[in-house]
């Protein structure tokens, strides 16, 4: 094989499939060979032309399930035929300030898979050695895409709760994040609350963990917290600011509101309502490769699966605009096999 097939989009939504030439990785890098690659409601930045150069074509998709099947130079801990997966983060320097002081997440020259590197709605991929992670065999290739990203960001979320087992956990919104954090915050022995509009997916996030559900449409969110004992924490996942604003005054003393939602509007909070109560707004990205591992490792052990819809590699963009819908149930993942 001398060439392989890829989604490229350019401008808004103008998706190309080209055939694109094979070459071997760089130093410290990989290629795999794509066997799955999730659609994230982040893959925007590059389908939306959310970018510098928005002309540029680039290859959305950031999370990755492949087998490498070639390393650069100087690639010393990685093999050919190893499972892995890369994620929205492409692989942190190791020598700026932050990454110094241990903050990879934080790295000043790293690249983001699918918006300023190329991903994976392709059938091949080229990845940073300190981006990858490796892909336990517990967890089925096709569900372990969501996890890199959606999994991630929830997991990694609830690590920084800093609640006694039993404390009161709120999850807003039920959908691609918010499926997969009532999961996650029941199996780390939380009180959970699930959040969200209507009463169609209460039997879901019962179903998923969820000791409580509150319909935020007829409910008063925040006082049902209170008269729950207060809220540790709230995990924000709908993309609404003004959805997130009340639930603030539903915190618990030293509660912490942590945004995963990205939102067009603004969040608003009356000072007051942090002031007393030494409550908090905190905003949330994802996690390292190795916090990937042990969240795919949590994950097998405890049973936490994504909910997802595949489709074909050559539906791409199809499949993207599935997401967008948010028709999906809810996480959408491409077969490149």
């Amino acid at each position: 094989m001398t060439t392989y097939r890829a989604w490229e989009v350019t401008g808004s939504r103008n998706f190309r499939l080209v055939d694109r030439e094979l070459v071997d990785p760089e130093p410290h890098q990989v290629r795999l060979k794509v066997e799955y690659c999730g659609v994230c409601h982040s893959d925007v930045l590059a389908a939306e032309g959310l970018r510098a150069d928005p002309e540029q074509p680039i290859v959305p998709g950031h999370e990755i399930i492949g087998v490498i099947d070639a390393v650069g130079a100087r690639v010393t801990a990685w093999h050919v035929g190893e499972r892995v997966g890369v994620g929205f983060l492409a692989g942190h320097c190791g020598e700026c300030d932050p990454c110094r002081r241990g903050d990879f997440v934080s790295c000043r020259n790293q690249q983001q898979t699918g918006t300023t590197v190329d991903g994976g709605y392709a059938e091949v991929a080229y990845a940073r050695t300190s981006g990858l992670v490796r892909v336990s065999a517990d967890v089925p290739a096709a569900e372990a895409a969501p996890l890199l990203c959606a999994g991630l960001t929830t997991f990694t979320a609830l690590q920084r709760v800093d609640a006694r087992p039993g404390a009161l956990v709120a999850v807003q919104g039920i959908g691609g994040l918010g499926h997969l954090a009532v999961q996650y915050a029941r199996s780390l022995g939380y009180r959970v609350a699930a959040v969200a509009r209507g009463s169609e997916k209460e039997a879901l996030a019962r179903e998923l963990g969820a000791h409580h559900y509150i319909n935020s449409t007829d409910q008063d969110v925040a006082g049902t917290l209170q008269d729950l004992g207060g809220a540790a924490a709230v995990i924000a996942t709908a993309a609404s600011g003004s959805s997130m604003s009340p639930l603030v005054t539903g915190l618990a003393p030293h509660g912490k509101l942590l945004v995963l939602g990205a939102a067009p509007d603004p969040l608003q909070a009356q000072t007051p309502d942090l002031i007393f109560g030494n409550r908090s707004i905190q905003g949330h990205l994802t996690g390292t490769p190795i916090e990937n591992e042990d969240n795919l490792v949590f994950s097998a052990a405890n049973g936490i699966r994504p909910r997802i819809e595949t489709f074909p590699l050559s539906e791409a963009p199809k499949a993207y605009e599935h997401m967008l819908s948010g028709r999906a149930r809810f996480r959408v993942v491409l077969d490149a096999a």
